[in-house]
């Protein structure tokens, strides 16, 4: 057997390892820029090739990132899809006429997070395990949460709560509504969860503190006895979900600047109280601490060890089935 000089075979290997660094590093270099600092790369995004999914009279401008996934990219075309039913179910319409949705291939299984902007037009950028499997993305939630930002006119920071209290809210909500969830699953989820929002010492109302508990569960529990005290003024005709349709009928969407006075006066006008406002004048400036147990109580909410147990005959058990209706468009 002919003898491939050694100098010959170190050659090589260091030619197939700078090929691989080569491609290892364009790689890197090119999710960068996808990456880079906490503003939507636009431009970047823009010169992606992209699938367009029309959804409800929308288009989705979906594009990925460099690097691998093992899913199909049908797979993940199908999840898009049926993230944008759910939103679109509850608002009645996808609430942008356009939307650019960024998909960033890391490491790992499952969605790591997504964050929304609407500074040059609707767009989202998701971060998806290159590891992620079918199931993992049918128990996702992400990109509900994110899609449901695009619903909601861009407010002052302080104001987070709100933004991020209706995405915790409004997200299993709409899924059990287009038939992704159990609402047993999701009823039971805000019991476990909504604890996390009341108000710790030294707090001071959701206007003025800016903890992870405060902005994402503390909004949320805003929006939950908003949703019940709408019910309670109109006979359970009108909820939160129809004052927040009633914003973006009104044009208000993540495109656009509103004042958190002008979100919620638009969101009252469109079920006749002024439930929202009142509220946000009461929670906004001082802690509220709601009795949580009483109100599960009310809502026909019991647990037996680690099951829930509905009681219909409870004071608001016809509010808690209307919260998970399905609406007329």
């Amino acid at each position: 057997m002919k003898r491939i000089p050694t100098y010959r075979v170190i050659a090589a290997a260091m030619l197939i390892a700078a090929l691989l660094i080569g491609v290892v590093s364009w790689h890197v270099e090119a999710q960068s820029e996808f990456m880079r600092g906490d503003r939507m790369p636009y431009d970047a995004f823009d010169r992606l090739p992209k699938t367009d999914l029309d959804m409800s009279g929308a288009t989705i401008h979906v594009g990925f990132a460099p690097g691998d996934i093992a899913l199909p990219k049908e797979k993940i075309l199908d999840w898009v899809k049926m993230s944008a039913k759910a939103v679109s179910t509850y608002y009645g319409r996808f609430p942008v006429d356009s939307l650019r949705l960024l998909l960033v291939p890391v490491d790992g299984p499952r969605v790591r997070g997504g964050t929304t902007w609407g500074y040059r037009g609707a767009a989202i950028r998701v971060m998806l395990g290159r590891a992620s499997d079918e199931d993992d993305l049918k128990r996702d939630w992400v990109m509900v949460h994110e899609m449901v930002h695009t619903a909601l006119p861009d407010l002052d920071d302080r104001y987070g709560w709100l933004s991020e209290g209706l995405a915790v809210y409004i997200e299993p909500i709409a899924r059990v509504q287009a038939g992704d969830l159990a609402a047993r699953e999701i009823w039971q989820a805000m019991m476990r969860d909504m604890p996390k929002g009341l108000s710790q010492a030294g707090d001071e109302g959701l206007d003025n503190t800016d903890t992870w508990g405060r902005k994402y569960w503390g909004g949320a529990m805003f929006c939950l006895l908003a949703d019940i005290e709408i019910r309670k003024r109109t006979g359970n005709r009108l909820g939160l979900q129809d004052a927040m349709r009633g914003v973006l009928a009104a044009g208000g969407n993540h495109e656009k600047d509103w004042s958190i006075d002008r979100v919620l006066a638009t969101a009252d006008k469109a079920v006749g109280a002024d439930v929202l406002t009142r509220m946000h004048n009461e929670m906004g400036p001082k802690p509220v601490t709601p009795d949580l147990a009483a109100l599960w109580r009310d809502l026909g909410l019991k647990t037996q060890g680690e099951t829930l147990e509905f009681d219909d005959s409870a004071p608001l058990a016809a509010i808690r089935k209307a919260i998970t209706e399905p609406r007329a468009r």
